[in-house]
């Protein structure tokens, strides 16, 4: 019997993975989706308020839509929750191999998103779960009534300590830089809480050690805060953005830029014909979820092309 060859695999359970998959099942394609774990960042987020058509949802259940809607095209769906091990380019057709078998697919959506980046100072892994989280809608309940800081300035950093504020007695936002940059509502919002005294800034400042004993303890500035080097805190939420997971991309000849995402145009295309990628893997200046999944919905339509020229040729 022949092995099955699959119009395309989608390699990641995230959003933009599952927006992907959903537009192709939508031509009637075969779709496989390999993911280690059906999820995302977003599933991480408190509130997501900048989806169209969504006026607020919770994190969870915002990607259980996603989920739910993929579920859906049960006929042209296939999830597959394994870890992938390899990927390979065989003559026409591409090889994805999991620690539970080898597939092959004529295209391939590449969807894996990123690691949380981490500070690399002392302190951050021996003290990770232990004080030290990258998460803060999964943990934060965890310090009701302490004092917490939050590590970065972007939107996601405004967005987690303002969440955190819903159970810790004070929470302060550090970033290396000038002035954290949220979106203009969310900055409106740490603005209210800073008046009230549940949030405060430390900006032009970096965190250069974790300290504690069982758990976080404090944490060492590279330069004094009030007098001191040293700050105490109970909890430390990084949100310093994302490492890109593209190796198996790289190893397969496409091309990255100087952060290691892959390269791709305006329809999502990369350099290795049939190889299409979508969300926080690509060069995307945006790192969105609409974006993301824009981008996952480009690679199915260009997927779709892709294959019927070859079957006329």
């Amino acid at each position: 019997m022949a092995k099955k060859v699959w119009d395309i695999i989608v390699l990641g359970g995230g959003t933009s993975a599952l927006g992907g998959a959903i537009y192709a099942a939508r031509f009637n394609m075969s779709v496989l989706v390999l993911t280690k774990q059906l999820t995302g960042l977003i599933a991480t987020t408190h509130v997501v308020e900048n989806y169209p058509g969504i006026v607020r949802a919770t994190g969870p259940e915002f990607f259980d839509m996603f989920v739910k809607h993929a579920q859906d095209y049960k006929d042209n769906i296939e999830i597959r929750e394994v870890e992938i091990t390899d990927v390979e380019k065989l003559g026409d057709k591409f090889s994805v191999k999991t620690t539970e078998g080898t597939y092959e697919g004529k295209t391939i959506l590449y969807a894996l998103g990123g690691t949380r980046r981490k500070l690399d100072v002392p302190g951050e892994k021996e003290f990770s779960s232990k004080g030290v989280s990258y998460c803060a809608t999964c943990d934060s309940p965890l310090f009701k009534n302490k004092v917490v800081i939050v590590v970065g300035g972007s939107d996601s950093a405004a967005k987690e300590a303002l969440y955190t504020i819903q159970h810790t007695k004070k929470t302060y936002v550090v970033y290396r830089g000038e002035k954290i940059h949220p979106e203009p509502i969310n900055m409106q919002r740490v603005e209210e809480q800073i008046k009230k005294g549940k949030i405060e800034i430390i900006n032009n400042t970096n965190v250069v050690e974790i300290k504690g004993d069982k758990f976080v303890t404090g944490v060492v500035f590279d330069k004094a805060y009030k007098g001191s080097k040293d700050f105490k805190c109970e909890g430390v939420f990084i949100e310093i953005g994302s490492v890109p997971l593209t190796n198996f991309a790289k190893k397969l000849g496409v091309k990255l830029n100087k952060e290691g995402e892959i390269i791709v145009d305006r329809h999502s295309h990369t350099n290795v014909d049939g190889f299409y990628a979508a969300g926080d893997v690509t060069d995307d200046k945006y790192k969105q979820v609409i974006t993301g999944v824009s981008q996952g919905v480009a690679a199915a339509f260009e997927a779709f092309e892709f294959i019927e020229k070859r079957k006329f040729k």
